[in-house]
């Protein structure tokens, strides 16, 4: 049902109906594409309405961001050596949100964070088998021999991990661009593998996991999941 553009953004819980009133003059709405205008309505269930290029929230109270983690942040909401913090980065929201997973403080990409228990469980537990991609920057001698051991079982921390999945991005002198996914998502584990196998990691970027995907989602920047995305998600229960 079309209503007002400022009741539908101040529902969504993103700001006060008087703050979408001037978010909307301000030109940083927009309703499939073109610039909203004060007054103008729509349909939450039928337009697609950014403020500042990112659909709203989820009107249920719970919050799903996707985050892309630069490196040198650290997924922990309490960091005993004082290191900037993932959650710096989306203190404008105001709510408390927690990572699901970890990346570890020198990989970068894809990170969801939420105040939804639930849908946390369903990204982290191990027998929905979530496929986490990861494009890999590694160095080492004769690549081809080790890229096949990441492609076979290996045994990381006491653990018969999957075999995972490696496909050769690039091909460069000492080394190679590797994507390699993995469906346990085990501490560290991409860099473990690599080590275990004889290559290096430069450069560790996470862009998918599950049907989510990092697209063009810049560095350090960060958006609300879909709807779509989160029924996605759920819909693994």
């Amino acid at each position: 049902m079309a209503e007002r553009l400022q009741k539908i953004i101040s529902s969504s819980g993103l700001m006060s109906r008087r703050g979408a009133e001037e978010c909307i003059a301000a030109g940083r709405v927009t309703v499939n594409g073109e610039t909203a205008q004060i007054g103008q309505k729509a349909d939450p269930e039928k337009d697609r309405i950014l403020v500042d290029g990112r659909p709203l929230p989820a009107v249920s109270g719970k919050l799903y961001i996707m985050l892309n983690k630069p490196r040198g942040y650290v997924t922990t909401l309490k960091d005993e050596k004082g290191r900037k913090n993932v959650t710096q980065l989306v203190s404008e929201l105001g709510e408390r949100l927690y990572p699901v997973g970890r990346l570890d403080m020198y990989s970068e990409g894809l990170l969801i964070m939420t105040n939804d228990g639930d849908f946390a469980n369903t990204l982290m537990h191990p027998s929905h088998n979530m496929k986490k991609t990861y494009y890999t920057w590694v160095t080492g001698q004769d690549i081809g021999p080790k890229i096949q051991c990441l492609r076979e079982p290996m045994i990381i921390d006491d653990y018969i991990i999957r075999p995972a999945e490696v496909d050769i991005l690039d091909l460069f002198s000492g080394g190679a661009m590797l994507s390699i996914s993995i469906f346990e998502g085990r501490n560290r584990q991409v860099r473990k593998m690599c080590a275990q196998a004889g290559l290096k990691v430069t450069k560790l970027c996470r862009v998918s996991e599950g049907p989510l995907e990092l697209g063009e989602l810049k560095c350090g920047k960060w958006r609300y999941l879909t709807k779509e995305e989160i029924e996605l998600i759920k819909n693994e229960q």
